[in-house]
């Protein structure tokens, strides 16, 4: 069995096309599907359902393909470890973060990057479901998620901060002057929020009804940056994460109002996949993680604005 029959099989399940997958690989469509029926012939197990178009895994390829994942991702980690004997940690360190915690990724990446120049970083915005799936499967080495999640169960997990929430108002809106303010006023006033797939405008959903209150935003927005963008010179408010403001700030003519009453503080942590002990380099990420600090930076850059208004 040769690894790169392995590598064709689980771009082809990632895929979901022959074509695609041959595309994937550098390599032609007749030679990966060579390559997976010499698979096949080598375990004595039938991989994949054949018809006019690919149409999946067989059970027993199932099987296989969980292997794969596995049996790469220790060469991968066999790569790693060796070149950290040599000159320095290399390869791609893959981390999922999901969208609400990308403004402080840089937080951990930069002095990761800094203590490894010979390693690079692929990071990739996902959704918490996205980023379950691609730990199982070996395809992230480590990802930025909420740990209140019980599909994390069984993986090593490392909080890095809680969740604060503040509205931002227009310096002359009703609440702008207010030292704090509640979810339920917050709710009556003219707001732009995360659309309501997004996990973190489920969370603020739960928050204002727990004060008695339901949102119903003007404008809604699949993206952090998106919602910003929507600020500067508006008559909107909105509510956000502190950690926001690491890479957004305060938009000018805004001001930053702490949040009172009913509210739900999730953890956001750094996660690695089932592999224990955890690759070299998600352990590198791991290591870079418990040194940076991330809860205490984010709470002073809130208080430091707070301090600024006056």
């Amino acid at each position: 069995m040769l690894l790169r029959q392995l590598e064709y099989l689980v771009a082809l399940a990632r895929e979901r096309h022959f074509a695609r997958a041959a595309d994937a690989c550098y390599v032609s469509q007749p030679s990966l599907s060579a390559a997976i029926r010499r698979l096949e012939h080598e375990l004595d197990v039938p991989i994949v359902r054949r018809g006019r178009r690919y149409e999946g895994l067989t059970p027993e390829g199932t099987v296989v393909l969980a292997w794969a994942h596995r049996i790469l991702a220790e060469r991968d980690g066999l790569r790693q470890e060796l070149s950290e004997l040599g000159d320095g940690l290399t390869g791609t360190l893959r981390l999922g973060v999901i969208p609400t915690a990308l403004p402080v990724a840089s937080l951990l990446t930069t002095p990761f990057c800094e203590g490894h120049p010979r390693a690079r970083v692929s990071i990739a915005s996902l959704s918490s479901a996205e980023i379950t799936h691609g730990l199982a499967e070996f395809e992230l080495d480590a990802a930025m998620t909420y740990l209140d999640d019980d599909t994390l169960r069984g993986l090593r997990r490392l909080p890095l901060y809680e969740e604060r929430y503040v509205l931002l108002t227009p310096v002359d809106g009703p609440l702008a002057t207010a030292s704090t303010a509640r979810w339920a006023q917050a709710a009556a006033l003219p707001l732009c929020l995360l659309g309501p797939r997004m996990r973190n405008r489920r969370i603020m959903d739960e928050c204002f009804a727990a004060d008695g209150a339901v949102a119903t935003p003007a404008i809604e927005s699949d993206s952090v940056a998106g919602l910003y963008a929507q600020l500067p010179g508006s008559r909107w408010s909105s509510v956000i994460s502190h950690a926001w403001l690491y890479m957004f700030g305060v938009p000018e003519g805004m001001r930053v109002v702490p949040l009172d009453g009913p509210a739900h503080a999730p953890r956001v942590g750094l996660v690695t996949g089932p592999d224990d002990p955890p690759s070299v380099l998600a352990g590198a990420l791991l290591t870079v993680a418990g040194e940076a600090g991330v809860r205490q930076a984010l709470d002073a850059l809130l208080r430091t604005y707070l301090a600024g208004q006056g």
